[in-house]
């Protein structure tokens, strides 16, 4: 529907998906190489600390974890191009 709920704020029913979302990697991955390091001020109703802080603090991303989102996405790459290989080879719904 548009929204982004933080695997912060996500019942632990459904975590899981989180995980195996690979949208929400890359939102991690985008919110954290471009926002993960500034340490520019934020003054609002409920938060006083750097983006970094709100970053940690609101979603739960880390900076540390670029390199193991850049893994992630790429075994995601590999396994829809192995499905996909895979299916073009083997599958073949064309009988005569």
């Amino acid at each position: 529907s548009g929204f982004l709920i933080p695997h912060t704020k996500i019942p632990g029913w459904w975590v899981w998906f989180y995980w195996i979302n690979p949208v929400a990697w890359t939102l991690y991955g985008l919110i954290t190489s471009q926002l993960g390091d500034v340490m520019t001020i934020m003054t609002g109703p409920d938060f006083h600390g750097s983006v970094r802080d709100f970053i940690h603090s609101f979603f739960g991303f880390q900076h540390d974890m670029l390199g193991v989102c850049a893994v992630v996405l790429s075994t995601f790459v590999l396994f829809f191009w192995f499905a996909f290989a895979f299916s073009i080879k083997f599958l073949n719904f064309q009988h005569r």
